[in-house]
């Protein structure tokens, strides 16, 4: 014969309170451990910033390549000339200020390097700010180098490199309207220092949201796109150095 034996309702799981909340404490909460409830989170937010900038990087892309069209399309073209009424190339070379142009692309490749650093630093110490929120864990404060700052004057540096270059070429005949040739050659680097100064102006905006004390992911946000636009920006003028100066 079968017995009946009876049992006891288990008691239901209690999910452990945070500052008074309902829900369980983990990792993965944006701003260092602060997230609101319902608010994307940090690795999130991460992701649609990058693909963000990828979405926004895209015409830049096609704008240059436009250019590179134009230019090499151009070099073969013959224009009529109106005082003899013949068919003529007026397709000049120009002479490059290629040492400038390769100081200023050492510039800029050493930003590049410390805008990867300055994310990095960031990066870690999104990763370790959980571990600082536990008592009794102390961790060794690690030497905070301003990469920042760094990559901030050096794309200034490069800048101004761009503008004595550009100062070389006016004091060797090619202005903008001196022909096809040397316009190219101003709006190819002119568009490019438009975009590296659009860089440094969010470079500067992460420093500030330093100074005005924004959330540490938050900010790591700002610098790590800004860092991977940098690096594209760099990538894009060794293209066009390399197209003026093979391809003229």
């Amino acid at each position: 014969m079968a017995s009946l034996t009876p049992t006891m309702p288990a008691p239901p799981p209690t999910a452990s309170r945070r500052h008074g909340g309902d829900l369980p404490p983990g990792a993965g909460w944006g701003d260092g451990g602060r997230s609101e409830p319902g608010s994307p989170d940090y690795g999130a937010r991460l992701r649609r910033a990058r693909l963000g900038l990828a979405v926004a990087l895209t015409p830049v892309m096609m704008l240059f390549v436009a250019f590179t069209s134009a230019y090499i399309m151009r070099q073969g073209l013959p224009t009529l000339d109106p005082r003899t009424n013949t068919v003529v190339r007026d397709w000049v070379p120009v002479e490059l200020p290629t040492l400038l142009f390769l100081i200023n692309t050492g510039v800029l490749l050493l930003s590049s390097v410390t805008a990867e650093f300055a994310r990095r630093q960031l990066a870690r110490q999104v990763a370790l700010e959980p571990v600082r929120s536990i008592p009794g864990v102390s961790l060794v404060r690690e030497r905070k180098i301003p990469w920042l700052a760094l990559t901030i004057i050096l794309g200034l540096g490069f800048l101004t490199g761009q503008w004595l270059a550009w100062k070389e070429l006016a004091a060797r005949g090619f202005y903008v309207a001196t022909g096809p040739s040397s316009s190219f050659v101003y709006l190819l680097t002119g568009g490019h220092a438009v975009h590296l100064f659009g860089g440094v102006l969010a470079l500067l905006a992460a420093g500030l949201s330093t100074v005005l004390g924004r959330p540490l992911a938050s900010r790591r946000i700002v610098v790590d796109v800004t860092a991977w636009y940098w690096h594209f920006m760099a990538l894009l003028w060794i293209y066009i150095l390399s197209l003026l100066e093979f391809a003229s």
